[in-house]
């Protein structure tokens, strides 16, 4: 086995022996793109089940009538499970095989999108939410591990992770356009009863195609880890998006910051003492590992405030409709799906971390175009900014993601894809908590109501720009078209500094990816095991 060259020191927790390892199984190229193929419609699937409940709330809460607390768990249930899950699944993806925990979510997704779609009560409909998010929790850290257990050439792998990357990136996108379409059409349990026949596909596709790969000594489940992770996950993810919804210094969501990094802390401390651990901490000690998520995390904040912003842009400022929204913002996943598959050639040209930062540096460039938009900018002259994001954001997560798990062993990488995901997911939950703070105290710094607006209107106004627009609508005129100007003009300045914020973290994370990802190589083999037999090691240098 040919020794990684990188800066992998400390990266590998122990594997099992050579004599413990399966000999490796060629793969027919027929099987490795289907794998493929089945893991980036996963990846496009998850992407579009992200968005599209967005725009199924308001046919939801006419249909259901629920609290407003109980519209907040409905959102809310299926990223709480997800991410509390995530380090769980990939590590019981080690132990009792990808393409088994694959097929098993991909089915349990398809039956919770089932009992999502028909779901009669508020109640049912949260637990659905969650199992949707338990299922999804079994199928992400599953196809990047499995695209690593089956493309065993680094430059393949590194374009199927890319192209993996891309599908993922738009069915963020899609979502918005999938419902919208669903929902002109039919009633709201249509957007989650999409998935069945997908899932459908992916569990007898899969079937035939995924090769089975787990780690062939695992050692005993931790299960007082398990607990630990789980419990700090789900509380330190609650405080994100509750500090995000109702500000940060309400008792529950200090409270539940405490509580998830106590356990958080104490389940990094039993991962370092026990010897099969859930996850490989040190793995966080290697910079390609380290500053490729890093980089991942910089990149999914700024993008997902972005999101928040543009939805807002588009919808409650220029007036367009969900559908055309989501058609709008189509620029950027196809953007990115240019990006991801072109980073293996980037790659080869200009090295890894001159490529991420290439990657960051087009995403702040789009985000520097966006600063300077207005009320009534053309739509022509926003696409190519949204494109070129669009093509930095795939650059950036097909690098950074096969580098991450290129950096992994093997028998390690479902455990290194959930702390890839899991990382993403507070990523995207801080990126809506810190700069969707500032765009939320941006506007109400700078409306200015007109004269003669009542409180109740002045009170909606102040909330967010959609709540202008409508009490602007009960308003008589002229004060009513004043205060909806007012509130627009409010809000795009918001967006513009907002956006030359996030243009400016992306700048930083280009920077500090220079110096992270030096001397990793473009071409990274397969780590040794760190207890090979050293004349084994040494032969192969």
């Amino acid at each position: 086995m040919t020794a990684d060259t990188a800066d992998t020191s400390g990266a590998l927790a122990a594997a099992p022996p050579p004599s413990h390892r399966a000999p490796a199984v060629p793969v027919s190229a027929a099987r490795k793109w289907g794998t493929l193929a089945i893991c980036a419609a996963a990846a496009l699937l998850l992407g579009i089940d992200n968005t599209v409940l967005n725009l199924a709330v308001p046919r939801l809460v006419a249909a259901m009538h629920p609290s407003s607390s109980q519209i907040l768990w409905i959102a809310d249930a299926y990223s709480f499970a997800l991410g509390g899950l995530l380090v769980v699944m990939g590590s019981l993806g080690d132990r009792i095989g990808r393409k088994r925990l694959l097929l098993v979510g991909a089915t349990g997704f398809g039956l919770a999108s089932l009992l999502t779609a028909y779901s009669g009560s508020p109640e049912l409909l949260i637990a659905a939410r969650a199992l949707l998010g338990v299922a999804g929790a079994t199928i992400m850290p599953s196809t990047a591990s499995l695209i690593r257990s089956t493309f065993t050439d680094p430059k393949e792998r590194t374009l199927a992770m890319g192209i993996s990357g891309g599908g993922g990136a738009a069915g963020f996108a899609l979502g918005p356009v999938v419902g919208g379409l669903l929902l002109n059409h039919f009633w709201w349990g249509s957007v989650f009863l999409v998935n069945v026949p997908v899932m459908l596909l992916i569990v007898g596709c899969g079937s035939v195609l995924l090769v089975e790969s787990r780690h062939p000594a695992p050692g005993r489940l931790d299960w007082p880890g398990l607990l630990l992770s789980v419990v700090g996950l789900v509380a330190v993810i609650y405080a994100v998006q509750t500090g995000a919804q109702s500000g940060p210094a309400r008792p529950q969501v200090l409270g539940a910051a405490v509580v998830g990094v106590a356990a958080l802390l104490l389940f990094g401390l039993r991962q370092a003492r026990i010897a099969h651990p859930l996850i490989d901490l040190p793995l966080l000690r290697s910079r390609a590992f380290a500053g490729s998520l890093g980089a991942n995390v910089v990149a999914i904040l700024s993008v997902s405030a972005l999101s928040l912003a543009f939805s807002q842009y588009f919808q409650d400022v220029r007036g367009w409709s969900p559908l055309q929204t989501g058609l709008a913002l189509l620029a950027g996943p196809a953007g990115a799906m240019i990006g991801g598959p072109c980073c293996a050639l980037v790659i080869g040209r200009i090295g890894r971390a001159r490529t991420v930062a290439l990657g960051l540096g087009l995403m702040a460039a789009g985000m520097v175009c966006f600063s300077l938009i207005g009320p009534h900018t053309g739509y022509a002259v926003l696409a190519p900014a949204v494109v070129v994001n669009g093509i930095g954001m795939g650059l950036v997560f097909g690098t950074t993601n096969d580098t991450m798990m290129a950096s992994a062993p093997k028998e390690r990488a479902g455990g290194a894809a959930a702390i890839g995901e899991t990382a993403m997911e507070i990523g995207g939950g801080l990126g809506i908590a810190v700069l969707g703070s500032v765009l939320t105290a941006c506007y109400r710094s700078g409306l200015h109501l007109p004269a003669g607006v009542g409180p109740a209107a002045a009170s909606a106004a102040r909330q967010t720009v959609g709540g202008a627009t409508a009490a602007g609508a009960a308003v008589p005129a002229p004060q009513g078209a004043e205060l909806i100007a007012a509130a627009r003009h409010a809000f795009v300045h918001a967006m513009n500094l907002t956006t030359l914020i996030g243009a400016v973290l992306l700048a930083l994370g280009a920077a500090a990816t220079l110096f992270a990802l030096r001397g990793v190589p473009a071409v990274i083999a397969d780590p040794a095991p760190a207890d090979a037999d050293p004349t084994e090691a040494a032969t192969s240098r």
